[in-house]
């Protein structure tokens, strides 16, 4: 057995699309909807290929100064992507989701960067931008799934505590999903990457406890800002956007 990393020839990775464009055509016969999951797809393509590249050059970098530049980009994005489903006053809950993302997913990354593994340097490229993003991924997520319940409550005319706390619930089952099947149905990226790798399992394992108690605690935290950061109580009533 070798320790080397399997490289996918170009040809063989292009199999992968196969299913890929099977759930287009189901969901453009059955929804209409088949073409916005194609350009997901391609851009999907084009993004990661792109970062491939981008990501030598800030791995290189040693800079300060780039990575925090590349954290804020990675706010501001899932800050707005985290509101796709939302129709109107996205620019007043892009304050809210920002500041909520921010806060939660800002908190956990310094506390697993800084206490948990310890960084030097504390921008340590190479770990931080991966952590990073999943960090804000998932928390992106649940605050996405958070302000989609919210708002559907509220339509019906649920009082915002009641509403808030099915939104809550609703935001971390994604999550807790994950928590409860690991391990016995999955084996999570950051393990399953660092096994391929050649990292002994044991050692694999611990990266993905840290892996999950981050994602959760991230997503868990930020829905819960961003759900209090609506309630009415501290709010005045927002104009339409």
């Amino acid at each position: 057995m070798t320790n080397s990393v399997q490289i996918i020839p170009f040809t063989n990775l292009a199999l992968a699309f196969i299913p890929v464009f099977v759930v287009a055509g189901i969901l453009y016969k059955w929804t209409s909807e088949g073409s916005h999951t194609l350009y997901a797809v391609f851009r999907m393509l084009v993004q990661l290929l792109l970062i491939g590249y981008f990501l030598i050059f800030i791995f290189e970098s040693d800079s300060a100064w780039v990575v925090m530049t590349v954290l804020i980009v990675m706010l501001c994005t899932s800050s707005w992507i985290a509101l796709r489903t939302i129709k109107t006053q996205r620019l007043f809950l892009y304050r809210k989701a920002f500041l909520a993302i921010t806060l939660g997913g800002g908190i956990t990354l310094l506390l697993i960067t800084q206490g948990v593994l310890g960084l030097d340097p504390w921008y340590w490229p190479r770990y931080l931008i991966p952590l990073a993003g999943m960090i804000f991924a998932n928390a992106m997520n649940s605050v996405s799934l958070a302000a989609e319940r919210l708002t559907a409550e509220m339509e019906r005319d649920v009082q915002y505590e009641q509403a808030r706390n099915i939104a809550f619930r609703a935001s971390l089952i994604p999550i807790i999903n994950s928590l409860l099947a690991v391990g016995l149905v999955s084996l999570p990226g950051m393990m399953t990457g660092q096994i391929l790798s050649g990292i002994s399992p044991l050692i694999a394992v611990r990266y993905q406890i840290m892996v999950m108690c981050m994602v959760f605690a991230s997503a868990g935290i930020s829905s819960a800002c961003f759900l209090k950061f609506l309630d009415p109580k501290n709010n005045n009533q927002p104009g339409k956007e």
